[in-house]
């Protein structure tokens, strides 16, 4: 009789411990599996920024997420259609003279230089902008305006190439610092 008590003892012991190791591979599996139905890519990720309730407050920050905007636009695999709305968010962060000078045309030359860039397998690895004591504040027409520097690294196979931009923001009638235009460093030190 000892011996049956002993047995059934293991066997419930035996039978419990299956039940908590199952339990946990369930649970595991279950988190694991939600956890990839939730993944974002960057490029989502920059298309959920809510600019209407989240806009960068500062130059630095708009710069930051135009580059953002740049490198999804120029290293990722995105649809034609995400293209377009990463191309509408960043005429969003630019001044409206600036989008109305270029907004039918700038869709479409976007397009034909990032596929330029991807066939050539060129790159933007990575950038840096101005620290916050670098951006230079001034007033022109009346209008709050700021002068910031951003060095972006272009990567083609194994060699590097820095290209260096300066850009200029003004203030709108919200508050909000905008992209008035931008060119090559080395055209403006001259």
């Amino acid at each position: 009789m000892k011996r049956s008590k002993g047995i059934r003892g293991m066997v419930v012991f035996l039978f419990l411990i299956c039940l908590l190791v199952g339990y946990y591979f369930y649970l595991s599996n279950k988190v694991g599996g939600n956890e990839a139905e939730t993944e974002t890519t960057k490029v989502q990720e920059v298309l959920l920024r809510d600019l209407s309730r989240n806009y960068p407050a500062s130059p630095k920050e708009v710069l930051r997420y135009y580059s953002e905007l740049l490198q999804c636009m120029y290293n990722e695999e995105c649809s034609e259609q995400e293209l377009e709305q990463m191309a509408e968010r960043a005429m969003e962060i630019c001044d409206a003279d600036l989008v109305s000078y270029q907004s039918e045309e700038f869709i479409t030359r976007l397009k034909s230089d990032v596929t330029a860039y991807k066939e050539q397998d060129v790159q933007i690895s990575s950038y840096k902008t101005s620290s916050s004591t670098d951006v230079e504040y001034f007033t022109k027409d009346g209008r709050e305006c700021a002068s910031l520097f951003c060095s972006y690294t272009l990567r083609k196979g194994t060699s590097l190439q820095i290209l260096e931009e300066v850009f200029i923001m003004r203030k709108d009638e919200d508050g909000h610092w905008k992209i008035f235009g931008w060119d090559e460093a080395s055209a403006v030190e001259e």
